[in-house]
């Protein structure tokens, strides 16, 4: 099931974000965090990309490309070299573009999929997270009670990617013993969308609570119809895509701290001799390897629809345990220089802690 090479395909892909990464994130990633923005001519370059609508299918405005988890997961990677903030941002249109499409009734894909097939940057969003501890994105708090054909919802988000602007939300919760989703425009009476939330980590990336106080919606807007959705799905290629930016950003660790030790000179030599430097370093490599693995294993098993909840977690988890630790080894290597906005890495520390704490940021 898993190939250990890329097809020319994935090459493509691979070679294309990789150099838009390092020519158009990379250079005002630092600005934008700096910021706690994004500029628009960004989100207008990147919707040009059409790194969500290629892959929607013809009958509803895309180009109708085959859709790739594995192909995605590559994709992440390399824009999340350039920047975890900027990467999550270009994805964000896919997180409620892609759940409409795979869960999504034939009346929900025909109203709402040709709204990310346009010309201009247009995003909605998954409304996952909650407040408070011991959260969990497969048991939500948020409930929804039936009222004849309508569904009143009551409960509170957080960590909403793009609220400030996102046209639709699409809103996990409990629906008597069962777990749904509810698609959520933004100016339903009863929805309060917060102020811009202030993270540790990707301040470029806008983030807002959800409000839902007694939100009323008619049947139209319970996700999949009279069937229903498969939420763990959705949850499972979160889960793998956040895994990938993670193993993106550990990645740009490494790749900024294997030269600066050669650069770096101490005691008459440079520290990627010494011993503690070159065997941390090493372990670096390592464990941005394993986090592959299980990113590949994860995306495999999601695109060839296959269960994929275990592998999903097991990414997700050990990319978040690893990424802050090999960020934590980047500062430790730059030694004083690791504090300092003079070199990224302080802001790829920063970025990997608020990545290992969240859920639906983005999807293969």
């Amino acid at each position: 099931m898993i190939s250990f090479g890329l097809s020319e395909e994935q090459e493509l892909v691979r070679d294309a974000m990789r150099e838009f990464a390092a020519e158009a994130m990379r250079p005002i990633a630092r600005a934008c965090d700096e910021a706690a923005e994004i500029p628009q001519d960004f989100l207008d370059t990147i919707w040009q990309l059409g790194l969500t609508s290629t892959q929607i299918p013809e009958a509803y405005g895309g180009a109708g490309e085959a859709r790739s988890s594995v192909t995605n997961a590559i994709l992440l990677e390399e824009l999340a070299h350039g920047d975890a903030a900027l990467a999550l941002a270009a994805l964000a249109p896919s997180l409620f573009a892609y759940a409409i499409l795979d869960q999504g009734s034939e009346e929900q894909k025909k109203a709402l999929l040709p709204g990310f097939c346009g010309e201009r940057f247009v995003t909605g969003s998954l409304a996952v997270s909650e407040p408070g501890a011991l959260a969990d994105a497969s048991e939500p708090r948020t409930r929804a009670e039936q009222k004849g054909e309508t569904f009143i919802l009551s409960g509170r988000k957080t960590f909403v990617v793009f609220g400030d602007r996102a046209s639709h939300f699409l809103v996990t919760a409990r629906y008597g013993d069962d777990l749904g989703a509810f698609i959520v425009p933004r100016d339903t009476e009863g929805l309060v969308i917060g102020e811009a939330e202030r993270k540790m980590g990707l301040h470029a990336l806008p983030t807002t609570s959800l409000s839902l106080e007694r939100v009323e919606v008619g049947p139209e807007a319970f996700l999949g119809g009279p069937r229903g959705a498969d939420i763990q799905r959705l949850l499972d290629a979160s889960r793998a895509g956040l895994a990938a930016v993670m193993l993106g950003l550990s990645r740009a660790v490494l790749d900024f701290c294997v030269p600066y030790s050669k650069e770096r000179v101490a005691f008459d030599e440079p520290i990627s001799k010494k011993q503690s430097i070159a065997f941390r370093l090493a372990e670096m490599h390592i464990e941005q390897h394993a986090m592959r693995q299980l990113v590949w294993q994860a995306a495999s098993l999601l695109e060839h629809g296959e269960d994929a909840t275990k592998a999903s977690w097991q990414a997700r988890g050990y990319a978040a345990e690893k990424s802050m630790w090999i960020a934590d080894n980047g500062v430790q290597v730059l030694g004083g220089h690791g504090f300092i906005r003079e070199h990224p890495v302080e802001m790829w520390f920063r970025n990997a802690r608020t990545l290992g704490v969240l859920e639906a940021m983005v999807t293969l």
